[in-house]
């Protein structure tokens, strides 16, 4: 049963005059196996929404969906107000698209591989220079630009492939994965890098990942499990449906540390180790929680509710910790658009 804090149906959809994704009851069967079992949301203008979840949730079959890479079984969807079955053409004019697997020629320099770009999408001949100098910019590899991509680490090669996405100029750009399996520092980077381009120029960002701090980057998060949307808000919306925050006390005597906070009003109980009390705000509690546990406390620990806390509330397990589908298959497909 989907649970959604922030439902998005056609109906309150329509009242909002720009939206950059709407879809509705979208559905992709392979077989008898749905990979996406009816997912309804829209997606704003200019915000960074982010699909969380695990791999083989669906995250990105849908995303294939809204890139026209693959037809819906079912359902409706539009992107940048055109629908992604009847108006494929106008829809990829109108996206950037970063997938998973690396699909820039080595064996090019950055600029030559920004250039290939414009000349299939049409850039005007007397914008090229202009938009490569701006999109490099954006990067931050301007210094790059001559060099073969060969020559150029993991996190670069992401960063110009985010580049590229954006020579044309599209309405929304769609990333896939976009920092699996770079180390934290080049993931860092690459957000600073998403972020600077979605400020400076405005681009709706839409994204897929199993990263639990990436997913904090967005302004709305849909949590997406077995084909489903299980849930959909802004983090902080999310984190508060699991609950309040908890203190972890122990203390030199804490039977008698739970009789006092008992007393004093606390929601408080015993576990293994010493009590767990539940507060609203954690670091704020803890004075009056060591005044009036009556006794030396020993050691004190804050904990907030996390996205981890909400994927385990919404879906009961954890996230793995993996990349997401792997969409080698439609990746070929795009590259012979």
């Amino acid at each position: 049963m989907t649970q959604l804090l922030a439902p998005a149906s056609v109906a309150a959809a329509a009242k909002v005059p720009d939206l950059a994704v709407d879809v509705d009851s979208l559905v992709k069967r392979f077989g008898n196996l749905k990979a996406v079992a009816g997912v309804t949301f829209s997606v704003r203008s200019g915000e960074i929404f982010a699909f969380l979840g695990p791999n083989g949730a669906g995250k990105s079959t849908t995303i294939n969906m809204l890139c026209t890479l693959a037809h819906p079984s079912g359902g409706r969807a539009s992107v940048a107000g055109f629908d992604v079955a009847s108006r494929p053409r106008a829809v990829r004019r109108r996206i950037g698209l970063v997938f998973q697997e690396q699909t820039l020629d080595a064996q090019l320099t950055a600029d030559e591989n920004l250039r290939f770009h414009a000349v299939l999408y049409r850039v005007l001949s007397g914008e090229v220079d202009r938009r490569i100098a701006r999109v490099l910019e954006l990067v931050n590899l301007s210094d790059r630009r001559r060099d073969l991509v060969s020559t150029f680490s993991g996190g670069m090669a992401r960063r110009l492939e985010i580049a590229r996405a954006l020579l044309h100029t599209p309405k929304v750009l769609f990333l896939d994965e976009p920092t699996v399996g770079l180390d934290p520092q080049t993931r860092a980077l690459i957000w600073e890098d998403i972020l600077r381009l979605r400020h400076e120029d405005g681009v709706t960002v839409f994204l897929t990942t199993h990263y639990m701090d990436e997913a904090e980057y967005a302004e709305r998060i849909a949590i997406i499990d077995h084909g489903e949307i299980v849930a959909m808000g802004a983090p902080d919306e999310l984190k508060g449906v699991v609950g309040a925050d908890t203190v972890e006390l122990q203390t030199a005597d804490n039977a008698a540390a739970l009789d006092a906070l008992t007393e004093a009003g606390q929601a408080v109980r015993a576990t293994l180790s010493g009590l767990i009390a539940f507060v609203e705000d954690g670091e704020a509690a803890v004075p009056g929680l060591i005044a009036a546990a009556g006794v030396p406390v020993r050691t004190v620990h804050v904990h907030r509710p996390t996205l981890d806390d909400v994927f385990m509330h919404f879906t009961g397990r954890e996230i793995r910790d993996q990349a997401g589908e792997a969409p080698s298959a439609m990746t070929r497909a795009w590259r012979h658009r």
